[in-house]
């Protein structure tokens, strides 16, 4: 397969007068998981569309599992898997019959459908529910046989297009894990996703895109070391302390510049011992604090550190208003 299962150089696509990718590159290595984070809208699903042949490029190359996904978009579909953001399994079916299907599709025998049906029910924990209708099950249980749909074929590369979407955490952790075991046996994986959490769990590689670009790369450990493994939120009581506490806060941390808006200040804080030092010379500049809160990185305070602005949605046609499939070109 080469260095890279997935391999995008330059990608561009347009809109009209709307770009929605601006030279992307993305690169997974097999057997990985690629994580690429941005808000709604930012051209997560526009550059899932072209790697997995839906949507031709504007511009630039893509390769799949060592293929151009333009001029060997069959040989890329006989590669991989895609399970979108929403549930594509059939409500009035069993989850048998709805892999059986899938499998016929595919064309495989009666027998050797069933037989792989059989199988994935079992791996994804629905045996139990392999001969009830699908809109019985929970919407955890829905997702997981939206994944086993796309796994019928056995890819070698899958394409998961914010699979948590709407889950619960319990049902969000049971996708994750059937995520490890995927990868685990080979699978290469590109995720995309909202959320820093999902992506520091899975990726062993991420890319952050903001309005078509990519604005960051890294492993999990270096992306969320430009804001630290944990955040720090504080807002003083009085607004006109707001340029003190920022430079409260900077000196704690050795001079590191914390992100701000209208109302407070986030910092990146690594363990305990830092938010005591920030807590202790904020008091002692005799700054009063209406709120004080640690929490994990998530992805809007990359966002804030990397572009100074939130994750806000931005708007993208594609993600509105998916394209229709388009055929292959010779």
């Amino acid at each position: 397969m080469g260095e890279h299962a997935i391999e995008a150089q330059g990608l561009v696509k347009r809109f009209g007068d709307f770009t929605a990718l601006d030279g992307v590159d993305l690169a997974a290595r097999p057997g990985t998981v690629l994580g690429v984070l941005g808000p709604n809208g930012a051209g997560k699903t526009t550059s899932v569309r072209i790697l997995a042949t839906l949507s031709r490029p504007t511009g630039g190359r893509a390769f799949v599992g060592g293929h151009d996904v333009v001029r060997q978009a069959a040989k890329v579909r006989s590669l991989i898997g895609l399970t979108g953001q929403y549930a594509g399994v059939d409500e009035m079916l069993t989850g048998t019959e709805n892999l059986q299907f899938i499998g016929r599709l595919l064309g495989m025998s009666r027998p050797d459908s069933r037989r792989r049906a059989e199988e994935l029910l079992k791996s994804f924990g629905l045996a139990d529910a392999a001969s009830k209708p699908a809109r019985t099950y929970s919407g955890g249980m829905r997702r997981r046989l939206d994944l086993a749909a796309s796994l019928v074929g056995d890819p070698e590369i899958l394409f998961l297009d914010e699979p948590t979407t709407g889950l619960d955490p319990r049902a969000r952790g049971e996708l994750w894990d059937v995520v490890r075991m995927l990868v685990a046996d080979g699978t290469t994986v590109l995720l995309t996703t909202q959320y820093l959490e999902e992506a520091d769990q899975l990726a062993d590689d991420i890319v952050v895109i903001d309005h078509g670009k990519v604005i960051a790369r890294g492993t999990p450990t270096e992306l969320k070391s430009l804001v630290g493994g944990y955040s720090l939120r504080l807002q003083p009581e009085d607004a006109a302390d707001l340029d003190r506490l920022a430079e409260a806060v900077a000196a704690s941390r050795a001079g590191t510049e914390p992100a701000r808006d209208d109302r407070a200040v986030t910092v990146g804080i690594m363990d305990e011992r830092q938010w005591r030092q920030i807590a202790a010379s904020v008091h002692d500049q005799g700054i009063s604090l209406s709120e004080f809160h640690l929490g994990l990185s998530s992805l809007d305070e990359v966002f804030l550190t990397l572009t100074g602005h939130h994750a806000e949605p931005s708007r993208n046609p594609s993600d509105e208003h998916p394209e229709p499939e388009e055929a292959e070109q010779p």
